[in-house]
């Protein structure tokens, strides 16, 4: 049984973090976007422009963020998993190993959650607009 390292842990936290930092400053754009659109602003505000598409996005984009950091958050699961059945078959002695790996996991699982009731809140604010 490998060791866990610390920086697959943190890496993964790192990125649930990254993308509940971008959910919050896009929940703050559209919140004033919507605040100037009521007061007939939205022409004035920077970085309003139209929305353009030019084919598959550049960079991977949210979609794949997403989704590589729940693969690494259910990979921490793992192996929290993992290493908790083998101290409990007695092939792992290293108690502080194995509750290192339980609060990695346990972290990256809560922070997932946070980020989707930030976007869940989101997601409504936005279906609450009108248009």
């Amino acid at each position: 049984m490998s060791a866990i390292g610390p920086a697959g842990g943190a890496g993964a936290l790192h990125q649930v973090m990254a993308i509940r930092q971008q959910v919050m400053q896009q929940s703050d754009a559209l919140r004033t976007l919507r605040e100037a659109g009521a007061a007939g602003e939205t022409a004035n505000i920077s970085g309003a422009a139209a929305p353009t598409r030019t084919g598959e996005p550049q960079g991977g984009g949210f979609a794949d963020t997403l989704k590589s950091t729940l693969d690494a958050v259910n990979e921490a699961q793992a192996r929290s998993g993992a290493i908790t059945e083998a101290y409990e078959r007695g092939e792992v002695t290293d108690v502080a190993q194995v509750m290192m790996a339980r609060q990695e996991s346990s972290v990256a699982f809560e922070a997932t959650l946070q980020v989707r009731n930030k976007l869940l809140s989101a997601y409504q604010e936005i279906m609450r607009m009108g248009v």
